[in-house]
């Protein structure tokens, strides 16, 4: 077996994978530079910690770190290093390997800079992306690139083996759909929980139904990341949905 057939298997398997060095580190420096400008240009579309509202964020606009960015969208189209990343040849080989068909990026979902904020920088809440994706089929494959060192420390994700082979009852989930955790059965899941460290490069790939969540920021830096969704060709969007609002784009080897 080739390293991407092993690492397809562990998708399979467990939910989540990390590839080491998949940024080349030549790339990094230029990628973390075009990170902070657009971080300062602030130019949307963005969201704000604020609006989202997850657990220790700013409670409104107004209040102390109420203008705290938390996601800088359509990262594909806002540079030409953004674009190149999401469409690497390097990639676009795996995802072609995992999907065994045309593979399309999609440009609704994540597609996004992520940053998380010293103080300001929210919680994650446990979920699987697929609670707010609306496709043919529950197959898809996020890459979370980190432009920096992730630990725990400031704000790593957490995910549990396995959890994209589980059910659960719609009970097992709140209003808004992530799991909640004052519930007795999934507090056990939770807890076989874990939290790979990434080196600045490498990229963590992951299955839509794995639940995962991410902490606060506790460092004194910015943490970057870029985030971005793939899935085959015969798995398509469902019409009229907000997975199907923007066009997608087509990964070529």
């Amino acid at each position: 077996m080739s390293v991407i057939d092993d690492q397809i298997a562990e998708v399979l398997d467990r939910g989540y994978v990390v590839v080491p060095g998949l940024i080349p580190a030549r790339e990094l420096a230029a990628l973390n530079a075009v990170a902070r400008t657009q971080l300062a240009g602030r130019a949307p579309p963005l969201e704000l910690e604020a609006d989202l509202r997850y657990p220790g964020a700013p409670l409104a606009r107004s209040a102390a770190g109420g203008d705290t960015v938390r996601r800088l969208l359509d990262a594909y189209g806002r540079d030409p290093l953004f674009r190149s990343c999401a469409m690497a040849p390097a990639l676009a080989s795996w995802m072609q390997a995992y999907f065994a068909e045309p593979v399309l990026m999609s440009r609704a979902h994540h597609n996004c800079l992520m940053t998380k904020h010293p103080h300001y920088g929210s919680m994650t809440g446990w979920h699987r992306d697929i609670r707010y994706w609306s496709f043919a089929e529950e197959n898809l494959v996020s890459v979370w690139m980190a432009l920096g060192l992730e630990t725990v420390e400031n704000g790593a994700l957490w995910l549990v083996p396995c959890s994209h082979r589980m059910a659960f009852d719609a009970e097992r989930f709140d209003e808004a759909r992530f799991f909640r955790s004052d519930h007795a059965d999934n507090a056990k899941i939770i807890g076989a929980a874990v939290a790979p460290a990434l080196a600045p490069g490498d990229a963590l790939f992951f299955h839509c139904n794995t639940l995962h969540s991410a902490g606060q920021n506790l460092s004194a830096m910015v943490k970057y990341s870029l985030v971005f969704t793939y899935h085959g060709q015969s798995n398509a969007p469902r019409p009229a949905t907000r997975s199907a609002a923007m066009p997608e784009v087509a990964l070529t080897r």
